[in-house]
């Protein structure tokens, strides 16, 4: 049975593509995993997912998603830091 895509679950599988795209570039050597684009790209691919599932709940892809979101929080934090000290 197909049913109608509401502009959140567009949203939700835009952010699954992004993170599927990130780790397909990242297995493949053409991202590095501690530049600030590979974390951005997983953070907002996570928040997208959130946004969905905001509508949609499911209780462990909510708790999956809040990790990645953290993770690539602290990643962020440490390529933004990373990238400051080598413009130094």
């Amino acid at each position: 049975m197909i049913t109608e895509l509401l502009w959140h679950d567009f949203l939700g599988a835009s952010g699954a593509t992004l993170i599927v795209i990130t780790y397909f570039l990242l297995q493949t050597d053409k991202l590095n995993p501690k530049t600030i684009t590979y974390s951005l790209f997983n953070l907002i691919g996570a928040s997208l997912i959130l946004v969905s599932l905001y509508f949609n709940f499911n209780l462990s892809a909510v708790v999956i998603e809040i990790f990645w979101v953290a993770i690539s929080l602290l990643g962020l934090f440490i390529a933004i830091k990373n990238h400051q000290k080598n413009r130094d």
